[in-house]
């Protein structure tokens, strides 16, 4: 639900205006209502205090300055480059540079090459070495010219490999010694540089809020706007009781910027992320989230359908409230989703990739799982599948849901006159449901009664579309765009619904099949060692499917709240969030 706001103007003189800021940073429950963002973003002081927090930021995210970062950084590159020089100096043993030098100086210059084995010729040098099919050689002085054949000239290495080893020693220590500094720079620094931060973070509040405030009377009196939810109104009013101001409280209004504060129950709470993730509810709406959760994980557990899965969730999710207290709500989401998931795999017999019907010990019980086998829904003809069925009756009852949604919505913010069109097509619906599920039991009146409503409704949305329009014909050719709009985009919209039938047995096919590949793999090796490949595909082959089962389960489930849900209830969206001007 959103929390009752409170509005409150407050008029200040100016020698009272920054020791009354003080006191409501103080309070800390009093969102400032900031004016337009291209006012705030123009203000040179602003600009200076937020390229100051981000500097903050930065260097408290790197954990040390520029110079201390780029000095370890350039001794790992030195690490790296002398690893691989050592690398290919070991390609020809134990040498002495100086020696190799002498030779230079004397006329006996040294070139190295290589070649493939098969071509090399003794003739072209004397071999050093020879490793992964190649020859690796040298030339003394003056050597055959070998630029038409296969074998390519190397440069001459530096320092032999034991140099080199002796090298990256050295520049370990010096890794260690930089580390080290690092280490005693974030010691004496970083708790001031959170201190920094947060006094740069409360500058930043502080001076939106005065440029959001209003100067009159030449300067001598200072306005400015805010919202306190209702909870905490007694506070506030008392601290105002003493203070030498002015102020009017009032409720909002429609044109208000009100921020939004979300306070549900604790399962509810656990949702809000995902409301957050699209937009916040303005205002003037109802809050989604208590509506949609239970929706939201029960499709969470269709496409994921296997209740092995589901008990690798729900374990995950005991195990971060056990040892991640700060995660909590995070692994209490888990809980409720894996534990959603293991219900609906066991219900339709499915069990990392094992089909539960097939199981000898579960023969006894087989029946009761919803499968194709136990029970085939007969329709019109055809034969289908029962989560399928399912799929399509959960998504044409949250369709409708949404529609009583936005029908309350509409009525508590503008009247029923506005939500009469929406209320008429969502009696009609449910009134063709009806007929369509007892029409070989309806009596003549019943069908009568049907034909009435379906005719009332009809009137609605044709002559009634919108109620402010005057002209009749306007009114009908909305009131036919719009029946255009609800039969095509319903069509869809109930038909998304079945790929949570088919994202789920996706899942528990491509697991059944690792199953197979795993038996079969071990199957055509002995016994004391045939485990091996089966463990190996089994852990590999459910990990990739997990993963893909596990990203289709969080995204699928959130387009259907995005666009089918909210759609459908008339989701507005563009709520800011209550952001109290307090002391951090």
């Amino acid at each position: 639900m959103i929390t009752q706001m409170k509005k409150y103007t407050f008029l200040v003189f100016h020698r009272d205006y920054e020791p009354f800021l003080e006191q409501l940073r103080e309070l800390g429950v009093v969102h400032i209502t900031q004016k337009a963002a291209g006012l705030i973003e123009d203000n040179e002081a602003l600009q200076a205090a937020l390229q100051r927090e981000d500097e903050l930021r930065r260097l408290l995210k790197q954990g040390a300055p520029d110079q201390l970062i780029n000095e370890r950084s350039n001794i790992q590159e030195r690490i790296a480059a002398a690893q691989e020089a050592a690398k290919q100096a070991s390609i020809w043993g134990e040498f002495d540079a100086a020696r190799i030098a002498e030779l230079k100086a004397a006329g006996y210059a040294l070139r190295f090459f290589e070649c493939a084995t098969k071509s090399f010729q003794p003739e072209w040098g004397i071999a050093v070495n020879e490793k992964g099919g190649k020859t690796y050689f040298v030339q003394i002085g003056e050597g055959l010219d070998l630029s038409e054949t296969t074998a390519s000239e190397l440069p001459a290495p530096e320092k032999s490999e034991a140099a080199w080893l002796q090298e990256i020693e050295h520049l370990k220590g010096l890794y260690a010694a930089a580390d080290t500094r690092i280490v005693a720079w974030q010691k004496a620094n970083m708790d001031d540089l959170q201190a920094q931060l947060t006094e740069a973070r409360q500058q930043i509040d502080w001076q939106k809020v005065t440029l959001s405030t209003d100067k009159l009377a030449e300067g001598a009196l200072c306005l400015f706007e805010g919202f306190c939810p209702i909870d905490k109104e007694p506070e506030l009013n008392a601290m105002l009781a003493e203070a030498q101001v002015y102020y009017e409280e009032t409720d909002p209004e429609k044109e208000d910027a009100t921020p939004i504060e979300l306070k549900n129950n604790f399962f509810t709470r656990l949702f809000e992320p995902i409301t957050r993730l699209y937009s916040l509810p303005n205002y003037a709406e109802l809050d989604p989230t208590p509506f949609f959760a239970p929706f939201f994980m029960l499709f969470f557990g269709l496409c994921l359908g296997d209740g092995g899965y589901g008990l690798v969730i729900l374990l995950a999710g005991i195990a971060v409230i056990l040892k991640a207290p700060k995660l909590k709500e995070w692994g209490w989401l888990g809980v409720f989703m894996g534990a959603t998931t293991m219900i609906v795999g066991i219900l339709t017999g499915m069990f990392f990739g094992i089909n539960l019907e097939e199981v000898a010990f579960l023969a006894p019980v087989k029946q009761y799982f919803i499968t194709e086998t136990n029970a085939t829904v007969h329709f019109m003809g055809g034969s289908y599948h029962p989560m399928m069925v399912f799929a399509i009756l959960i998504g044409i009852f949250q369709i409708l849901f949404a529609m009583g949604f936005k029908v309350v919505k509409i009525t508590l913010r503008d009247g029923f006159k506005y939500a009469a069109y929406d209320c008429a097509w969502l009696v009609a619906l449910v009134t063709l449901i009806v007929w369509a599920a007892t029409a070989s039991s309806l009596s003549t009146i019943g069908l009568y009664c049907i034909y009435a409503i379906l005719g009332i409704c009809a009137l609605f949305i044709l002559f009634y579309s919108n109620p402010d329009r005057k002209i009749l014909l306007v009114n009908i050719g909305g009131g036919l765009w719009g029946t255009y709009n609800m039969v095509s985009g319903l069509l869809g919209d109930v038909l998304s619904y079945i790929r949570l039938f088919a994202l789920g047995l996706a899942g528990g096919i491509l697991g059944n099949v690792f199953n197979a590949l795993a038996l079969q793999a071990g199957g055509a090796l002995p016994g004391w060692i045939g485990w091996l490949p089966t463990l190996l595909i089994l852990v590999f082959g459910h990990t990739l499917n997990f993963a893909l089962c596990l990203i289709s389960s969080v995204v699928h489930p959130m387009r259907l709240t995005f666009v089918e849900f909210y759609k459908n209830a008339g989701f507005e969206g563009g709520g800011r969030e209550y952001k109290p001007f307090k002391k951090l």
